[in-house]
């Protein structure tokens, strides 16, 4: 087989990227090593970035999410019993953040796929790059007892953290960046009306909690956990209950509470890897970077990768450009690491760490006086949170 584009990984990036190229016809794959039902069983985050949303509707998938998501203009801090507002639309320039399940989003990118005919390979088992420093890279996959060869011009690597790709690369042409946090993320996803129609991110002596939304009859809640928790210590009536200690009392108050749909405790972690190129092999997503969920930049990241590719190999393609896939690292990674230091300040803002001195606490109470008595402060949270210009 030969295409022109082999992408590992069928979350949201490659089916984006594939969705995306095929519009300009590219002939692309997508090589998946779970099935589809699992993909679209995945919980993740649900805030996109303006452009984000911008770049579903250029890959013509952005009909149901302009319809069922909800344009969010602001979203709440909850500290020292009081709760503030940050106004995004008025402190970053008339910008928004949309509130879309990644699960909808992963599904309405499916089914765009599926119209086109594009070509999405489920159950690949044993994806290997080879030959990716040449300029004849090829991929092999298993399906039952084959070994199946895709021969192409590139290669992207959209598998994940724990993906193939960039273990592909050797381990002398790649760096790693890593910060492993003290504390996770308790979730639940509940079917019941949401708290408030805007998100509250919660500061409190107990820990961190976020109550979040999918729509206005899904409700997805957070509380800070240590690592040492797990999910079977943690009945729906003990959540609830750690909840409501964390959240304002008029907040609390309000809670509607019900039965658990999906419950899990995600670790917090950032990281990046450089460069995010080697030879025929581009990382984009998870495979080359992560971050704590705090600032809901992680999807948001991984979609301006698609931008800069997609751009990139349209170039090379239609004009025999290659300064974007030359340039396709640097490029990427200078946003990536603003949406790092982005994460890490809303993580290190709103979180209780653990033997931490009186001294780091001082200092997170004057960030938050600082930062609702600025303006400026307030301006430049916005501007971050809606996202940064691809």
């Amino acid at each position: 087989m030969k295409v022109q584009v082999c992408i590992i990984g069928g979350g949201p990036s490659g089916l984006m990227l594939s969705q995306l190229l095929h519009l300009q016809g590219i002939d692309t794959i997508i090589l998946e090593k779970s099935s589809r039902d699992y993909v679209l069983s995945r919980i993740r985050a649900g805030v996109l970035e303006h452009g984000f949303a911008k770049l579903m509707r250029e890959a013509q998938c952005g009909e149901r999410m302009d319809r069922e998501g909800e344009i969010h203009h602001g979203f709440y801090i909850a500290h020292d019993g009081k709760l503030d507002r940050v106004d995004l639309h008025k402190y970053s320039g008339g910008n928004s953040v949309m509130v879309y399940g990644q699960t909808e989003l992963t599904r309405d990118l499916y089914e765009a796929r599926d119209k086109l005919g594009g070509k999405v390979v489920h159950n690949a088992q044993d994806v290997t790059p080879h030959d990716i420093a040449s300029d004849k890279p090829y991929v092999t996959y298993r399906s039952g007892d084959e070994i199946i060869r895709v021969d192409c011009d590139y290669i992207i690597g959209a598998d994940g953290f724990h993906g193939v790709s960039r273990k592909s690369i050797p381990q002398d042409k790649i760096k790693e960046y890593e910060r492993v946090y003290p504390f996770g993320w308790l979730g639940v996803l509940s079917r019941t009306k949401p708290v408030s129609p805007e998100l509250i991110y919660a500061k409190h002596e107990r820990g961190f909690a976020l109550c979040s939304l999918r729509s206005q009859v899904l409700s997805r809640y957070y509380v800070q956990v240590p690592l040492t928790d797990n999910v079977e210590d943690w009945s729906d009536d003990a959540f609830w209950e750690e909840l409501k200690r964390r959240l304002p009392e008029e907040i609390a108050a309000k809670l509607i509470t019900g039965p658990s749909i999906e419950k899990s405790i995600a670790p917090l972690r950032s990281f990046v890897a450089e460069p995010m190129r080697y030879g025929r092999l581009f990382l984009a997503g998870d495979a080359a970077h992560i971050v704590p969920p705090t600032g809901a930049r992680g999807l948001n990241s991984a979609a301006s990768d698609i931008y800069y590719l997609y751009h990139a190999l349209l170039d090379h393609y239609k004009k025999g450009d290659d300064t974007g896939i030359d340039g396709y690292s640097q490029r990427a990674l200078a946003r990536i690491w603003k949406a790092q230091r982005f994460s890490w300040w809303m993580t290190t803002l709103l979180h209780r760490f653990p033997d931490r001195l009186p001294y780091e606490d001082k200092l997170q109470d004057t960030e938050f006086e600082y930062l609702f008595s600025s303006e400026a402060a307030q301006r430049s949270l916005a501007e971050n949170y809606v996202g940064l210009p691809f």
